[in-house]
């Protein structure tokens, strides 16, 4: 996938750059498998100094729990808005597939903000999974679904988990 997403990868980096000032890449830690860190690869969609705005924007939060979200973000730039509609902020994350720290399936791994905002225990079993590119949350409503239904869906992900159930959500992601 990666060799052959590469000329799109060219020209999401190259429409970035040209757009907005700063890298084409957004690396940022994150909270995965057995609750360990790795730093997650995606395109930039934000502007360069998101992270240090988001404390001033903690208030607009939409989300109620452990999350961070905003329907009409300020901070996101307009590629940033196409990137994250078509999703493909995220392809970057192949070559984090590639390393090892994430499979194309499996629950969201969080930013560190999120993970330290888990105060129940059942939250934390999503941890004993590898995270993934795409998840049962993702093709079930996303940014439609309360903190705890997407909690609920991570772990019905983990249950119910079978060859068959991530070849279903892998098609389900395409369109």
């Amino acid at each position: 996938l990666l060799i052959v997403l590469s000329p799109l990868f060219g020209a999401i980096a190259l429409a970035i750059k040209l757009t907005s000032p700063g890298p084409a890449f957004f690396i940022q830690e994150r909270v995965g498998w057995n609750k360990r860190r790795f730093r997650l690869l995606k395109f930039r969609t934000m502007v360069p100094d998101a992270e240090r705005r988001q404390a001033e924007l903690e208030h607009l939060n939409e989300v109620h729990g452990a999350a961070f979200k905003i329907a009409h973000d300020p901070r996101i730039t307009p590629i940033g808005r196409f990137l994250r509609k078509t999703s493909c902020d995220e392809l970057p994350q192949l070559i984090n597939v590639l390393k090892g720290d994430m499979s194309l399936v499996g629950p969201r791994p969080l930013p560190l903000r999120d993970f330290q905002g888990f105060n129940e225990d059942w939250h934390r079993r999503r941890f004993s999974v590898r995270p993934g590119v795409t998840c049962l949350w993702q093709v079930s409503g996303r940014s439609t679904l309360s903190f705890e239904q997407w909690m609920q869906l991570d772990l019905e992900y983990i249950d119910q988990w079978s060859l068959l159930l991530d070849l279903k959500i892998l098609f389900k992601t395409i369109p």
